[in-house]
């Protein structure tokens, strides 16, 4: 599986932007796909993912109602909408996934065993 996130960029606080994770060599609907972040200097954080059936899917905290996944079958793609960013949430964002995770594991880095290159999100106060 290859991952490739896009989508990054600069934004004011309050403003809206969208990432794109394009997979290729599987389905992303046979996939569970998690976002995770890193900032400089700070370990990478989950941000949200769904397990394979897609039909669960969970956030970090600090993200829960401002952030939403979804996934496009046809396009093979997932996305993370971002809302009311904030400047705390400035980061590389990476897209990662894995054929055998479960929902309790979405939030663990080593569950994961393919990942996209990551895409810098800004957020200017």
């Amino acid at each position: 599986v290859q991952l490739q996130a896009f989508g990054g960029g600069l934004v004011q606080a309050g403003e809206s932007l969208r990432l794109s994770c394009a997979a290729s060599g599987r389905r992303v609907s046979a996939l569970g796909m998690g976002w995770f972040r890193q900032a400089p200097g700070k370990e990478r954080e989950f941000v949200g993912g769904f397990n394979r059936a897609g039909g669960s899917t969970r956030y970090a905290d600090s993200v829960k109602g401002r952030f939403t996944i979804s996934r496009d079958n046809a396009k093979n793609t997932v996305y993370l909408q971002m809302n009311s960013l904030r400047p705390e949430d400035t980061a590389v964002y990476y897209c990662a996934a894995s054929g055998t995770i479960i929902y309790s594991s979405l939030h663990v880095p080593s569950s994961y065993n393919h990942w996209g290159q990551g895409t810098l999100v800004t957020v200017s106060s």
